[in-house]
C-alpha cells in the first residue's frame, strides 16, 4: 500500500491543548543525561515492520524548533523507517542549560552523539532543517562512517547575510498569548511572507509545534530564550568550515531542498553545492520561505523519492 502524502497529514498536529503536545500514537520518548546534567529528550517512532538493519532517520529541527516538527512524517514513512527526532538542549522536553554559552553547535553535536548511543543507532540518515542541517553537515567529523544519507532542508555551507540577520533579530523575541488562536494569529502575522498560503488552521498547527502552555496558563515559546545569547555574538561560530564538512559527504547520497523565497540559502549556493558534490539532488520548493515544513507536495515527493532510492540500494 502506498504511503499517504505528507501534505495530507498536517492536521494530525492539531491535538488538544496541553502543557506540551504529547506524541501521536506510535511515538514514544527517550531520555539521556549529559555531563553537565541536562536531560535530553527525543521522540521516536519505531514500527516493528521496519526491516532490521535499515538506517534510522535522525530528524534535526531548526534553531527555535523541536522534534514535534517531524511528527507528521510517521504517516508517510513510519512503516518503513525508524524515526528519531531529538529536542536540542533548551528546547521542547529537553532541559535548559545552566550555562547559556553551551547553546552552541559543538555542544549540540556532543549531545547528539549521546542520543545516538542511548537510542542504539548505528547508522542513520540525517534530515536537518536550518540549524539542524548545519549540525548534519558537522556530524561528518565524528559520524561520517555511520551516515547513510543527508537531507539538507533550506541550508547549506554558506548562509545569506540577510537571513542570518533576520534570524538573530527574531530568536529570543518574546511571545505570550491568552489563547492558541491569539498565538496563531500573531505568529501568522510575523511569518506571513514565509508561508503566504497558510490559513488559521495551519498557523494553529504551527503554534502548537512551537509553543506550550506556561505556568501561568498563557501560551509561550517552548524554548529557553537564552539560546539567543551565543547566536547573537558576532563571531560566535568562528572557525567552522562548513564547505570542508560538506566535502566530506562525497559518496553519501545528499538531497538539498531550497525554499523558493529563502533568505538563508541562495540559488547560487545550492548550485555550487550541486557542482561540488557529484550525485547531490537539488530541489526548489515553490511558494515558501525559510524553511519548508516537508509537508509541501514538492518537498514530500522529493523526500519520498530520495528515501525510496536508498531502500532500493539496500543489499
Amino acid at each position: 500500500m502506498a504511503p499517504a502524502p505528507l501534505s495530507a497529514t498536517l492536521s494530525a498536529t492539531l491535538s488538544p491543548p496541553a502543557s506540551r503536545l504529547e506524541p501521536a500514537p506510535g511515538w514514544q520518548k527517550g531520555f539521556a543525561f549529559t555531563a553537565d546534567s541536562v536531560r535530553l529528550c527525543w521522540r521516536e517512532h519505531h514500527d516493528p515492520r521496519v526491516p532490521a538493519g535499515r538506517p534510522a532517520l535522525l530528524c534535526l529541527a531548526g534553531l527555535t524548533r523541536n522534534g514535534a516538527d517531524f511528527a507528521h512524517l510517521a504517516a508517510a514513512l513510519g512503516a518503513d523507517w525508524r524515526i528519531i527526532a531529538p529536542d536540542l538542549r533548551g528546547r521542547g522536553e529537553s532541559g535548559w542549560a545552566r550555562d547559556s554559552l553551551t547553546y552552541v553547535p559543538l555542544t549540540y553535536l556532543r549531545d547528539l552523539s549521546l542520543v545516538l548511543a542511548a537510542a542504539g543507532v548505528e547508522r542513520f540518515v540525517a534530515v536537518g532543517s536550518s540549524l539542524g542541517g548545519l549540525l548534519a553537515l558537522r556530524m561528518t567529523t565524528a559520524h561520517r562512517s555511520a551516515m547513510a544519507g543527508v537531507v539538507l532542508n533550506d541550508i547549506g555551507p554558506a548562509i545569506e547575510p540577510a537571513g542570518l540577520t533576520r534570524l538573530r533579530a527574531n530568536v529570543g523575541r518574546g511571545g505570550n498569548w491568552d489563547t492558541w488562536v491569539h498565538a496563531a494569529r500573531d505568529l501568522g502575522s510575523r511569518n506571513e511572507a514565509i508561508h503566504p498560503d497558510w490559513g488559521l488552521h495551519d498557523w494553529l498547527a504551527f503554534a502548537k509545534r512551537l509553543c506550550r502552555v506556561g505556568p501561568q496558563g498563557r501560551i509561550i515559546f517552548d524554548y529557553d530564550p537564552r539560546i539567543a545569547e551565543p547566536f547573537r555574538l558576532p563571531h560566535g561560530d568562528a572557525g567552522a568550515d562548513d564547505w570542508a564538512a560538506f566535502d566530506i559527504l562525497a559518496g553519501v547520497p545528499v538531497l538539498s531542498l531550497r525554499a523558493e523565497r529563502s533568505d538563508v540559502l541562495s540559488a547560487a549556493t545550492q548550485a555550487d553545492m550541486q557542482r561540488r558534490l557529484a550525485g547531490l539532488t537539488a530541489v526548489t520548493v515553490p511558494g515558501v520561505g525559510h524553511a519548508p515544513t516537508l509537508a509541501e507536495p514538492e518537498a514530500a515527493a522529493s523526500l519520498l523519492n530520495y528515501l525510496d532510492a536508498l531502500k532500493s540500494g539496500e543489499k
